[in-house]
């Protein structure tokens, strides 16, 4: 067994200052994030420069790695606006730029030449050759395409100088490493662009009218036809094999995704690395950890490309998975009287039988034995967008998440 010399960093979204924190406290090695302009999550509320600047203090103070997307498809009526962009970055100090565009590439090199480069799935790096074309150029990292099978992520780590990053949890794209024309066409948003309306989640029936008869081999059901809906990627079983292949970094997708399920997925791969680091021959996967992934909304899980199984590309024909847990409550902080304040995200009635995410080891149970409101007085219940304190048996500890429990099937340690 190969033991890399450098411990592998696992990299979380933050698509927002919320989310920033969150992926902090549930052990992020490092974070992605964008400015307002120029990066690929255009609907995603993504951090000013002001923000930018305190998400960095935030990230010192905890000893996480900042990394900048920009990595929009420019155009030309863009240039000075991407330069312009580029330059207030300095403020921002950020650990690397992730960038897709050779333009912006350029232009990032010489107007930050101190800020590592660091090279986006967008840019469709699927050889070794390619990786070290962006070496020469002056990259420090390039993600790998997600088409790309581990035996060939495993090369372009031993062969290319360069460092290399890999997608090991979320959605995947239908398109060529996510260049899909389908969002541009349908609803004139461009995918590229940061625009994409997923049109490979639409419901679809399919016909071709020339050929009676012949039918496509396509599961339907009263729904409509799911053609394109990929299932979500995930590696979580396959841990071992992805730091033997010499992957610097795990990356997960999700800046848009909810802080629930970022919470889940970073506490559940920041559990697996730490296992694996401190004895790597008796690592084995704990079921709890399978059963947090299953806890989180998702399209079924698969392994994507990895293992050039045609079957784990396959659509899903089922739709997202709703599982038993219903997220209700961010912790905020503590009460003198041993309370715990929060933000209510969904409702809560006294006597819930609730579930506490926290960080580092498995989730516990708990029941709400009182609600009280800013004025210390006893309510029965709490509305969503309310900040209230939840007297439990045990307080949580804030930037825990509380979940209510409904019909979720536990799955026990092995």
């Amino acid at each position: 067994m190969k033991v890399n010399p450098t411990r592998i960093e696992l990299l979380a979204p933050a698509g927002t200052p919320e989310k920033l924190e969150i992926a902090i406290h549930y052990g992020a090695d490092a974070v992605y994030l964008a400015g307002r302009a120029f990066s690929l999550r255009s609907f995603s509320a993504n951090f000013s420069l002001a923000e930018m600047q305190a998400a960095r203090r935030l990230t010192r103070e905890h000893g996480v790695r900042m990394y900048v997307a920009v990595n929009i498809y420019s155009r030309d009526s863009e240039a000075k606006a991407v330069a312009d962009y580029l330059a207030s970055l300095e403020a921002a100090e950020p650990d690397a730029l992730i960038v897709a565009d050779p333009a912006i590439f350029v232009q990032a090199r010489h107007l930050l030449p101190h800020v590592p480069i660091h090279v986006s799935t967008q840019a469709n790096t699927t050889n070794t050759g390619t990786a070290r074309f962006w070496r020469d150029l002056g990259a420090a990292r390039v993600n790998a395409a997600r088409e790309l099978t581990l035996d060939e992520i495993r090369e372009m780590s031993a062969k290319s100088g360069l460092e290399v990053e890999a997608f090991v949890h979320g959605a995947m794209c239908i398109a060529y490493s996510g260049r899909c024309l389908l969002s541009s066409y349908m609803k004139k948003r461009e995918s590229n662009r940061g625009m994409c309306c997923q049109p490979c989640r639409f419901h679809y029936t399919l016909m071709e009218q020339t050929r009676p008869g012949q039918h496509f081999p396509i599961a339907e059901d009263p729904r409509g036809a799911y053609v394109f809906n990929s299932r979500d990627l995930c590696m979580i079983e396959h841990l071992p094999a992805l730091i033997d292949a010499g992957i610097c970094s795990l990356k997960i997708e999700g800046r848009m995704k909810s802080i629930h399920y970022l919470a889940g997925v970073v506490k559940v791969y920041r559990e697996a690395i730490d296992a694996w680091y401190r004895d790597p021959f008796a690592y084995r996967v704990c079921q709890r950890w399978l059963a947090e992934l299953s806890a989180i909304s998702h399209r079924g899980y698969c392994t994507g490309f990895y293992f050039g199984d045609p079957d784990q590309t396959a659509a899903n024909l089922d739709d997202i998975i709703h599982p038993g847990y219903r997220f209700v409550a961010k912790v905020l902080d503590r009460t003198p009287d041993g309370g715990a304040r929060v933000l209510v995200k969904n409702k809560i009635v006294s006597g819930d039988a609730v579930n506490i995410l926290g960080p580092g080891g498995p989730t516990r149970e708990d029941t709400i034995l009182r609600i009280a409101d800013d004025h210390g007085i006893t309510q029965s219940l709490a509305q969503p967008g309310s900040t209230v304190s939840l007297y439990l048996n045990r307080p949580p500890e804030p930037l825990d998440l509380i979940r209510r429990c409904e019909d979720h099937p536990h799955a026990e340690e092995p």
